[in-house]
């Protein structure tokens, strides 16, 4: 188990929120975001600080975190960084890839990373190109030796790291299995996919969604507006216990219905709130559901 899914587990198991856990730190709720995603771990003040306040050793606590940690658990990768120094807008289109994350972190590199445990020859089957163009970085992932999008799919993970002070608004196409945005705090972000399954966690601003396929979405946290863009689809997003929201429908013959704990209910959502989601396109229908288990 890695020092990220401990402390989420030790967290939860004090029935603490992440903004408890901050409080009592003397940090930011997105530094304990950061710390259960594994996008960065704490200094060790903070780390004798939660040894201390869940009474678990500090060995404990990192005993695993030198070979759990991501880079070590894939045989094969394929780094690329590039120096950001101003605000930029990210235009990034990555194909196929079996999971795919992004998150922003405090640094001043964008760093995409190529993973896999089976495709030996991952550094010479892809390329990741970084053009800067004024206030544009486009990213593009492009497939060399005739290897396919099927075998992208199916061997290839990608992690895309954006530093914080720099991020404008971000467009990004990728076909993944599994989606996952973490901390990202922007003006908007458009997510172009084809996946079953995306996960938001302390993502602010507006998040658009351009996705055809059925698409269950998991929300741990809600600041801001999602716009999912459907044509005759059904889909499902879950969000917190305590989100406060309003649902929009938009486009033609689209449907919001609501769930609790797995059962249909009434419409719960909040008239006139800050917090938005909207369904947009054709014949399309979004289920909305609040999981106990979930928050």
């Amino acid at each position: 188990m890695t020092f990220a899914e401990k402390l989420k587990s030790i967290r939860k198991q004090a029935g603490m929120s992440q903004e408890q856990l901050a409080e009592k730190l003397g940090v930011s709720r997105q530094a304990v975001t950061k710390w259960e995603t594994d996008a960065g771990i704490p200094d060790m003040e903070n780390i004798m600080a939660i040894s201390a306040l869940f009474d678990i050793s500090i060995d404990e606590l990192l005993s695993n975190e030198r070979v759990a940690k991501k880079p070590a658990e894939y045989l094969y990768e394929s780094i690329t960084e590039y120096d950001i120094d101003e605000p930029k807008r990210y235009d990034m289109k990555f194909g196929g890839a079996k999971q795919f994350r992004m998150s922003g972190y405090e640094g001043e590199k964008i760093r995409v990373r190529l993973a896999s445990n089976t495709l030996s020859t991952l550094r010479n089957d892809f390329k990741v190109k970084i053009d800067d163009i004024r206030k544009r970085i486009d990213v593009d992932v492009n497939r060399k030796n005739g290897v396919s999008e099927a075998t992208a799919k199916e061997a290839v993970s990608i992690f895309v790291q954006i530093p914080s002070p720099y991020i404008g608004k971000i467009e990004c196409a990728v076909n993944a299995e599994n989606v996952e945005i973490c901390s990202l705090e922007c003006d908007s972000i458009e997510l172009d996919v084809k996946t079953p399954h995306i996960v938001l966690e302390d993502v602010s601003g507006t998040v658009e969604v351009n996705c055809n396929l059925d698409m269950e979405i998991v929300c741990h946290s809600l600041n801001g507006e999602i716009a999912i863009n459907q044509v005759s689809a059904t889909s499902k997003i879950h969000v917190p216990e305590d989100a406060v929201f309003t649902a929009v429908t938009k486009g033609i013959g689209t449907n919001i219905s609501y769930e609790k704990d797995g059962r249909q209910t009434e419409r719960f959502d909040t008239p006139d709130a800050e917090n938005i989601i909207e369904l947009n396109g054709i014949k399309s229908e979004l289920v909305i559901c609040m999981d106990r288990e979930r928050s």
